[in-house]
């Protein structure tokens, strides 16, 4: 039995990212928090780069900005 291989037609591309592929002009904001909730799971952990498809420079910048977040009480420490 044949097994083809699943391959993605799109590759997965950061969302900061620019499309000159300098990923430095954009930032992540702590305020924007609809933003953030989308590198979250139903628990309010952080997924991890494979899941919300951030590149590695981006991924830190998104568990620092989450930080932030969670301390000045725009996101919750525990999900409800």
């Amino acid at each position: 039995m044949n097994r083809k291989k699943m391959v993605c037609s799109r590759k997965g591309q950061c969302r900061f990212c620019t499309k000159e592929g300098s990923p430095r002009p954009v930032f992540v904001d702590y305020k924007d928090v609809s933003g953030l909730k989308k590198m979250l799971n139903g628990q309010g952990k952080l997924l991890g780069r494979k899941r919300s498809g951030v590149c590695a420079a981006f991924q830190r910048e998104v568990g620092t900005a989450v930080k932030r977040a969670r301390f000045m009480g725009l996101l919750p420490y525990v999900a409800e």
